[in-house]
């Protein structure tokens, strides 16, 4: 089975945290988020990986190279950003039998995957509560007779949850024509392939479409959530470590740190003293968690400081961000509702009672900074002494 994984979008909806990092190289857990894709592609079956990149394509060259986990690997370069079809296009000529393909920025479980690659031609659907946001898929007993996109009365409660896998004559009917959005398609071409073939419906456990900031922030949950306790690293004095806990090689842990896992230390961090770390938190490499700071679900990328006497909760922080002593981020609001935040000029809710901030490469904060939740710093923002932010900047 092969396996084109697309990797080509820059991810539009998660910025400022794609201004200069591919979506699906985003770190989740040990690794970019496409990885994790990749790894349940080859545990399910796959033997080989077609990779379509576009956006800052060698980051994904360079982590992958021609091999990866004993499968080989390619490239296909997608020019322009004009659709699912036209993406899976781009890896045409490596295409010599039937193929699946997967969004590299959705996870699921290996078990579904695998499934779904013996039920071929297939499609992955997923039970939800609400199927109006989605495509949804008509079906006869297993077998799809359709897809129907964001429908105001939907034939049934399954998603389509963007994996496929086509028979080899798809590979022919890749040139669908543009959608009234300005995109090829891809669920046009699973409209042929419902035309010519019995497509089976198989029903995915669990999975993920990490779109925004928040959903990058339960991708990491997800996974931080099946760690290891792990210690490799350096643990110094009464340092207490409890649960879930990975500290890997060439990591120091200071005397008085508490981390309560599932947490990820990685190599070249260094944390505390005196430093409070709990929840599904990642702290990236040759990161600083300093004395008197809380970490509480966080992501916090490489090479970013948090360095004294600050609070961050439940937020995402991107690259080379520092925040200056006294930072408090807000998380919670007055009311109970979900936080919300601004994502390409709209107001939405992450669905989430808690939620921090987000904090674009290079962003830093002066001494006794506040953040409201929700705010979003964009890359290289900077705030003032004693400022309180209640607006993106």
């Amino acid at each position: 089975m092969q396996a084109v994984v697309l990797a080509a979008g820059q991810g539009t909806r998660m910025r400022p945290l794609t201004d200069h990092t591919p979506k699906p190289m985003l770190p989740v857990a040990d690794r970019p988020l496409v990885a994790h894709t990749a790894d349940t592609a080859i545990q399910a079956g796959a033997d080989e990986l077609i990779f379509v990149v576009g956006y800052e394509a060698e980051a994904v060259r360079s982590y992958f190279g021609d091999e990866y986990n004993g499968v080989p690997v390619s490239f296909a370069v997608q020019e322009e950003q004009l659709g699912t079809a036209d993406a899976v296009a781009a890896a045409r000529e490596h295409l010599d039998g039937p193929f699946a393909v997967l969004n590299g920025d959705n996870l699921y479980d290996a078990a579904s995957l695998s499934g779904l690659f013996d039920a071929a031609p297939s499609v992955a659907a997923y039970r939800v509560d609400d199927p109006t946001s989605y495509g949804v898929l008509s079906t006869e007993g297993d077998t799809i007779t359709g897809i129907v996109e964001k429908p105001a009365d939907p034939p049934t409660d399954l998603a389509n949850a963007g994996a496929y896998v086509f028979p080899a004559e798809a590979r022919d009917w890749l040139d669908v024509p543009l959608s009234d959005r300005g995109e090829r398609e891809i669920t046009d071409v699973l409209a042929k392939v419902i035309e010519e073939s019995t497509v089976t419906a198989v029903e995915v456990d669990r999975w993920l479409d990490v779109g925004r900031p928040w959903e990058l922030l339960a991708a990491n949950e997800w996974k931080l959530g099946q760690l290891d306790r792990r210690l490799d690293g350096e643990v110094r004095g009464d340092a207490d470590l409890r649960g879930e806990v990975v500290v890997e090689e060439g990591a120091v842990v200071e005397p008085g740190v508490v981390i309560e896992g599932p947490a990820l230390v990685r190599s070249g961090a260094h944390v505390g003293p005196n430093a409070y770390v709990r929840g599904a938190t990642l702290l990236g490499e040759d990161t600083h968690v300093g004395h008197g700071v809380e970490l509480k679900n966080t992501v916090l990328m490489a090479d970013s400081n948090v360095p004294h006497v600050s609070y961050v909760g439940d937020s995402v922080i991107g690259r080379e961000v520092n925040f200056g002593a006294g930072t408090q981020v807000a998380n919670l609001r007055h009311d109970g509702d979900p936080v919300r935040m601004t994502v390409k000029g709209d107001r939405v809710s992450t669905g989430r009672r808690k939620f921090g901030v987000v904090a674009g490469d290079g962003a830093k904060t002066a001494i006794n900074t506040s953040l409201n939740a929700g705010v979003v710093l964009s890359s290289g923002a900077t705030t003032i002494p004693g400022e309180s932010v209640t607006r993106d900047r």
